[in-house]
């Protein structure tokens, strides 16, 4: 199946950036590029640009008082002690210059994606600077200072009034966004992520449901540590199978971190690029059973900036655009190119060998466990509909 797509980009983008010590690093959305620009399914004219979210956009999920706060930071009139009351200062979200136009740009690369698919223009869009799940509505936290995905569904609401489902793989807990839409009915979010026992945020159990109006529309797939692909894919293919059923959406946001590999350094899951195959044909195929392909697509979290996120992100587009990933040789231009700077050795294929994965002694334990905890979530929140 071949598929109207766009993809959103510019240089603008790649403002969005700590200190070169910090994990998180906007060069993985260049790099995906490439990588897709090598392997010819990606070209100039499927690229737009994105727009910067103005502050009325930004202001549809996050408090005026906190927007200026950013503004301020950005110009370096924010003090040391101001800034914690807002999340920024801290070695996890640090103050950078021009911060919030850069910010801005990510939201807006979302937005962008947004109208795409909402206009008609594609039936799919992917914004991989986007996905900055974290940001809540007066203080930033891990490595996000506008949550693009909040603002977009808001945006989605007021302008569009459809019903949203949100689905996230990220490793970390989708906290923000489930947070902001927790007593709306009309936005249904989805995280399957790494148990908060070990990791941050710490959040994402599968009591946390959803309140009055909103109760039962939100659903947490919590997994254990070192989690495998077999575990990881039955859990997420059964889950959104049901929820997309029951919640019958108009249009499917996902959030495609790249952290749940064995190589992330963040993050204590075993999976490999076996689920980055599957995570976006999943999602492809329920967009058109459900909503008529309407899909947008961003990226998130992922700290294995040279083997993992390059080819797991740039999946989600050769999925997109043909409804298959691709198998085989990484090109070699791609790796010609970017070796010289990598600290590690390339991939030379799509796929992972599976010795990478370590030997999980508790493999059979891990995977009942989780499959107990999806027929709790599922029986959980169906029962409270």
């Amino acid at each position: 199946m071949t598929c109207n797509s766009s993809f959103i980009f510019s240089d603008a983008m790649l403002g969005y950036h700590f200190h070169a010590e910090h994990p998180f690093n906007q060069k993985r959305v260049l790099l995906a590029k490439d990588l897709l620009f090598a392997s010819k399914t990606l070209s100039e004219n499927q690229i737009v640009a994105p727009r910067k979210a103005t502050e009325d956009e930004l202001a549809l999920f996050h408090d005026r008082v906190y927007i200026q706060a950013i503004q301020n930071a950005s110009k370096g009139l924010l003090k040391e002690d101001q800034g914690l009351e807002y999340g920024i200062g801290t070695e996890d979200t640090p103050i950078f210059e021009n911060m919030h136009e850069a910010s801005s740009y990510l939201v807006g690369g979302t937005l962008t994606a947004v109208d795409e698919v909402l206009q008609g223009k594609v039936l799919h869009s992917l914004n991989l600077g986007g996905g900055l799940h974290h940001g809540f509505k007066r203080r930033a936290a891990g490595f996000c200072i506008y949550n693009d995905g909040a603002v977009a569904i808001k945006y989605i609401r007021e302008k569009y009034n459809l019903k949203v489902l949100y689905v996230d793989t990220d490793a970390h807990h989708g906290d923000g966004v489930q947070w902001a839409f927790y007593e709306d009915p009309n936005v249904c979010t989805f995280s399957i992520h790494e148990t908060g026992r070990y990791l941050f945020p710490g959040t994402g159990n599968i009591n946390e449901r959803g309140i009055k109006e909103g109760h039962g529309y939100s659903y947490n797939l919590p997994i254990d540590a070192f989690t495998e692909d077999e575990s990881f894919l039955q859990l997420y293919e059964t889950a959104f199978r049901e929820i997309a059923e029951n919640f019958q959406p108009d249009v499917i946001i996902t959030q495609n971190g790249a952290d749940a590999h064995c190589y992330d350094p963040l993050t204590h899951l075993c999976c490999t690029m076996g689920i980055y195959e599957k995570i976006p044909e999943l999602a492809h195929e329920l967009a058109h059973e459900h909503c008529n392909g309407k899909w947008i697509a961003l990226g998130g979290g992922g700290y294995d900036l040279w083997r993992v996120v390059p080819r797991a992100w740039a999946q989600v587009w050769n999925v997109m655009c043909s409804g298959e990933h691709l198998v085989g040789e990484v090109p070699k231009d791609w790796i010609t190119k970017w070796q010289p700077e990598a600290p590690v050795t390339l991939p030379v294929s799509w796929q992972d060998n599976k010795n990478i994965v370590p030997e999980i002694p508790r493999r059979e334990e891990i995977n009942e466990k989780n499959y107990k905890m999806l027929l709790s979530s599922l029986k959980y929140a169906n029962k409270k509909r």
